[in-house]
């Protein structure tokens, strides 16, 4: 898969509108259906046109190579996680209790999410290396999102300006290895368990 700067996943991803163009949203339609049935591997460019009814030239045409055409899928998924994020935790009043909220959302959003689930599931050598020694781009664009709300929060609230990166991106990583490895003494699966946990480990990391 192409790799873009974290600047640009991000910019990408966060301000990215639906494609106007009806058939390119019908191809992502089928993208996300093929990659999710096959994983993405064992999923052809052909495979993808049949499934949307349309040419392999016109998917061509429209996202140039197979790789692009992956990364267009990825990227408005992840978009629409960010909303569904921003949507579960929008009505809380305290960042605590966003950090919280936000934790047990995301973990549970990931692992039900067709895609990201599902490849985790089907092909986690393909995903392993994006969460981990590839991770740049998604993990630093997560980090940049989480980064954003706390900075926003901590004019809100009126805390010391210090830089909450080195904050976002530990949380971030605490919830990759959940991700990876979900066996534990914690039962992550369990909604109250997951917020116990974040109040008690994650929320306190907002103090540091």
């Amino acid at each position: 898969m192409r790799t873009d700067t974290n600047d640009s996943w991000l910019a990408r991803a966060l301000a990215r509108p639906e494609p106007e163009d009806d058939t390119a949203r019908r191809i992502l339609d089928a993208a996300l259906e093929q990659f999710t049935l096959l994983g993405v591997r064992r999923s052809s460019v052909d495979d993808v046109a049949k499934r949307a009814g349309v040419s392999r030239v016109t998917v061509y045409r429209r996202f140039q190579t197979k790789d692009r055409l992956v990364e267009e899928t990825l990227l408005r998924e992840l978009s629409r996680f960010f909303a569904r994020l921003d949507a579960a935790v929008a009505g809380l009043p305290t960042m605590k209790e966003r950090v919280v909220e936000g934790f047990v959302v995301a973990l549970r959003h990931t692992r039900a999410h067709p895609l990201f689930g599902g490849m985790l599931r089907l092909e986690p050598e393909v995903v392993l290396p994006y969460l981990t020694v590839q991770g740049g781009s998604s993990l630093s664009a997560t980090v940049e999102y989480l980064t954003g709300h706390l900075r926003r929060a901590q004019q809100v609230e009126g805390r010391p300006g210090e830089d909450p990166r080195p904050v976002a991106e530990l949380m971030v990583r605490v919830a990759v290895s959940f991700l990876l490895n979900p066996s534990s003494c914690i039962e992550m699966e369990d909604a109250e368990q997951a917020r116990a946990f974040a109040r008690r480990y994650l929320a306190p990391l907002l103090e540091a």
